[in-house]
């Protein structure tokens, strides 16, 4: 029984990732191009990453509109980088920002943009929320709202599986944690949907910060039994947290659910892409954690990621002073051929697949066990249901250089075919 529409991409477009081929084309020796966000929407930066590993795996960019930095290409690098928080700061930004805009507001502030041993801290006052434990607890919000976001596309016989699916999916998820309200949960969706379609900070967004200045107020004067209620009762080194401190972390937990979104709209599509493997995972259920690593790693929705060295260090013989910024490229990463056999192939039962999709080491992604869980009830209920999916178009890369994946999927949805299995 067809579960999703089982036919190559749309438009005859080869399968390797969103709109990609399964092999990139013949060497690109262009590095300067990683920086064009065009080339990340239109072009193919997996054919540059490709030649850098072979030819240039540690790169220097000199300054223009961003400030120089060095490209690091082969996994064991990026991997080293990660894990190496002494010698790689995360405490000035750890995305590329262009020399007008100045350091990260969040700098020194935000889970992700410090170091230990203060990362460590401000982690423990989050870490409960994200434990496996916790995840257990929330399967059935996340399942009712793969559910709820499936339905309303059935009802409509269309969707966008990145803004009317993925993005609800993950966006609602981490909206419960945090402890907004789910009477506002639809809001802060839409003036997170408006920042990421514009590419703007949330932190610019007035009734995004606005809402949660409130919120926080509340908090302070009610405790409840959430997120937010222990970042703002929360001390590190003793010391309670600024408002600046809570409502950037807050701001920083929202805007990753970007890569969440991404990762399970991207999911989809790899499958309607591959119809050989979404035939083996429909026949084999245990296939399904295999499957979901294999979608991080062919995913890999953070395209870089930065890091500022604190000290002289020397990589693959390339010198590295203190202050230089060294950019990791997370998809190339995971697609070295050094360590992913026949890296261009999606493949759900791929195995070892120690892929960096979530990170290494101290920021090793703090929801990485929610997005794990959060692919396979999505995965699980449109198997099980038998809901219909095919692309009713071509699917839209994004134009960026910080977030990679499908910006839009049109897809035609036709009922379950088969009544879902009871509870």
């Amino acid at each position: 029984m067809t579960v999703l529409t089982e036919h190559p991409a749309p438009g005859g477009a080869p399968a390797g990732g969103p709109g990609r081929p399964a092999e990139p084309p013949e060497p690109v020796g262009r590095p300067e191009l990683l920086v064009d966000p065009a080339l990340h929407a239109t072009g193919d930066p997996h054919g540059i990453w490709r030649w850098m590993r072979e030819h240039a795996p540690v790169h220097r960019h000199e300054e223009g509109d961003l400030p120089a930095f060095w490209s690091l290409t082969r996994y064991e690098d990026i991997r080293a980088v990660y894990r190496d928080p002494a010698t790689f700061s995360s405490a000035h930004g750890v995305l590329l920002r262009p020399l007008a805009l100045g350091e990260d507001p969040g700098a020194g502030q935000t889970l992700a943009l410090t170091d230990p041993p203060r990362h460590k801290q401000l982690r423990g006052l989050m870490a409960d929320w994200f434990s496996t434990r916790a995840v257990r607890g929330l399967e059935d919000f996340v399942r009712d709202a793969v559910r709820d976001a499936l339905a309303r596309a059935v009802e409509r016989g269309t969707c966008d599986a990145v803004h009317d699916v993925a993005a609800r999916i993950s966006l609602y998820t981490i909206a419960r944690i945090i402890g907004v309200p789910r009477e506002d949960q639809e809001a802060l969706f839409r003036w997170t949907d408006e920042a990421f379609l514009a590419h703007r900070s949330l932190a610019a967004h007035h009734g995004f910060m606005g809402y949660f200045i409130d919120l926080m107020d509340r908090r302070a004067a009610e405790p409840a039994d959430d997120l937010l209620s222990s970042l703002v009762h929360g001390t590190v080194d003793g010391e309670p947290l600024t408002e600046e401190e809570i409502l950037l972390n807050c701001e920083n937990l929202v805007g990753a659910t970007e890569n969440g979104r991404l990762a399970l709209a991207a999911g989809l599509l790899a499958l309607l892409e591959h119809p050989a493997e979404l035939a083996r995972l429909r026949a084999d259920r245990a296939l399904l954690p295999a499957a979901g690593e294999e979608i991080l790693r062919w995913t890999s929705s953070a395209t870089h990621s930065m890091r500022t060295a604190t000290r002289p260090v020397e990589i693959r013989g390339r010198r590295i002073e203190a202050g230089d910024r060294v950019v990791v490229w997370v998809p190339s990463g995971n697609r070295d051929e050094d360590v992913f056999p026949d890296p261009y192939r999606f493949d759900v039962g791929r195995t070892p697949n120690r892929h960096l999709a979530l990170a290494a080491g101290e920021h090793f992604c703090i929801g990485s066990t929610l997005a794990r869980a959060q692919l396979r009830l999505l995965l699980t209920e449109v198997l099980d249901t038998g809901i219909g999916l095919e692309p009713s178009g071509p699917a839209v890369r994004l134009r960026s250089i910080h977030v990679a994946g499908p910006e839009s999927i049109p897809l035609r949805v036709t009922p379950p075919r088969r009544p879902r299995p009871a509870a």
